[in-house]
């Protein structure tokens, strides 16, 4: 969250997870991308004791998952998916977003609210919350 981590991108915390381990090892091998997408998928969903509803896409679960876009020239060649999600992408290769199986995100537009809507709420917290 916004508290920890002000660009909001999980896909960025899954590199510096998987370099942090490179780093405190010295072991380049240390931490494997699948092994950080499981982190931030199912044992992330454990951690808050809600392994049982979210976390993998397996039938009676909520289908909550996001597709990322890896036709841009700064994401060739790409020869491991997992490994290009861990350690090339960022938020915003992020198309699309299913949230409890409602689409939430299509080819990068909010469906729920504008981006002025978003963008005046954003501006009414930082207004309440200013120090």
């Amino acid at each position: 969250g916004a508290a920890s981590n002000n660009r909001l991108d999980l896909l960025r915390e899954m590199q510096q997870a998987s370099l942090l381990a490179k780093l405190t090892t010295g072991d380049a091998a240390a931490l494997p991308a699948h092994q950080i997408l499981r982190m931030a998928t199912l044992e992330g969903a454990r951690a808050l004791g809600m392994d049982a509803d979210i976390g993998s896409l397996v039938p009676g679960k909520l289908a909550d998952l996001c597709a990322v876009k890896l036709d841009a020239p700064e994401t060739q060649p790409c020869y491991h998916p997992i490994s290009h999600l861990v350690h090339v992408l960022g938020r915003e290769a992020v198309s699309d977003v299913w949230v409890s199986g409602k689409r939430c995100l299509t080819q990068g537009k909010l469906l729920q609210i504008t981006n002025t809507e978003l963008l005046s709420v954003a501006q009414l917290w930082q207004n309440k919350i200013h120090l």
